[in-house]
C-alpha cells in the first residue's frame, strides 16, 4: 500500500437512497401512493430504456401537488438510516476527510432526513421539487457537464470532477446503477447490491459493505500512517 494520504486529501461522495438509508425512498413513496401506471415507468427506468431523469420526473408527475404534506410525511417516516452512519461522519471529521452526499433523491426528504446529522447544506447535492402546479414537478439543479451524456438528472461525476484527482483521493460509497459512472472515476469504491454486480461485470476494484462500520474498518486498515 502506498502512503499517499499525506499529499492527497481524502474526499467521500456518498449516495443517499439505499446507502445512507436502508431502503429506496423514491420507489417506496410511489409504491405507497400507488398511482395508476407507475410500474411500467419504473421498469423502463431500471432497464435503462428511459433516463433516470425522465423516469423519476414521470413517476412524480403521477401524483397531484395537493398531496404535498402526505408525500413528505410518508417519505420521512419511512426512511431507515443504515447502521454506523453517524459514527462514520464522526470518523470523517476526526480524520479530516471531506464528506459529501451525492443523491439522486429529492430535497423534500433528503434534507429533513439528514437534518439530525448536521451536514453543511452545501455538502448535500440532490434534486429539487416544485409543488406549485397541478402535479409534483421534480427539478434538476445539478445537470451533467460536457463530460457526461447520460442525462443523469443529478450528475455525480460532474460533482466529482470539481475535485481533481491530482489533489484528491476520491472515495465513492453507493449501491446502485446511478453510482456506476462515479465508481469509474473513483480511487476507492465501497459497494453493495447493484453497484457490486456492476463492478464485478467490469472488473472494477471495489470493497463490499453492509454497514458504515464496515467502511470505517476498511478505511482504518488501508495503509494509513
Amino acid at each position: 500500500m502506498t502512503h499517499n494520504h499525506s499529499t492527497k486529501k481524502r474526499i467521500v461522495f456518498c449516495d443517499f437512497d439505499g446507502t445512507i438509508t436502508v431502503n429506496d425512498n423514491i420507489i417506496a413513496i410511489i409504491k405507497h401512493f400507488n398511482p395508476e401506471g407507475w410500474e411500467k415507468i419504473a421498469e423502463q427506468t431500471i432497464a435503462q430504456e428511459i433516463t433516470i431523469k425522465d423516469g423519476v420526473g414521470q413517476l412524480f408527475r403521477l401524483l397531484p401537488a395537493s398531496m404535498q404534506e402526505e408525500v413528505i410525511a410518508f417519505s420521512i417516516s419511512n426512511a431507515r438510516i443504515r447502521d454506523g452512519f453517524s459514527e462514520f461522519l464522526t470518523y470523517c471529521k476526526e480524520q479530516d476527510i471531506e464528506f459529501y452526499v451525492t443523491s439522486g433523491g429529492i430535497d423534500f426528504f433528503v434534507y429533513p432526513i439528514l437534518e439530525a446529522f448536521h451536514i453543511p447544506k452545501d455538502h448535500i447535492y440532490c434534486n429539487g421539487s416544485d409543488f406549485s402546479g397541478e402535479r409534483i414537478e421534480i427539478l434538476w439543479p445539478n445537470p451533467c457537464d460536457g463530460n457526461c451524456s447520460n442525462d443523469c438528472g443529478m450528475c455525480k461525476t460532474t460533482i466529482m470532477r470539481k475535485f481533481p484527482s491530482e489533489q484528491y483521493e476520491r472515495i465513492i460509497i453507493g449501491d446502485s446503477v446511478t453510482d456506476f459512472e462515479g465508481a469509474k472515476l473513483a480511487d476507492i469504491v465501497y459497494s453493495r447490491s447493484h453497484l457490486t454486480t456492476k463492478c464485478k461485470e467490469l472488473g472494477l476494484a471495489h470493497t463490499e459493505y453492509e454497514t458504515f462500520h464496515d467502511i470505517i474498518k476498511s478505511m482504518n486498515g488501508e495503509g494509513t500512517d
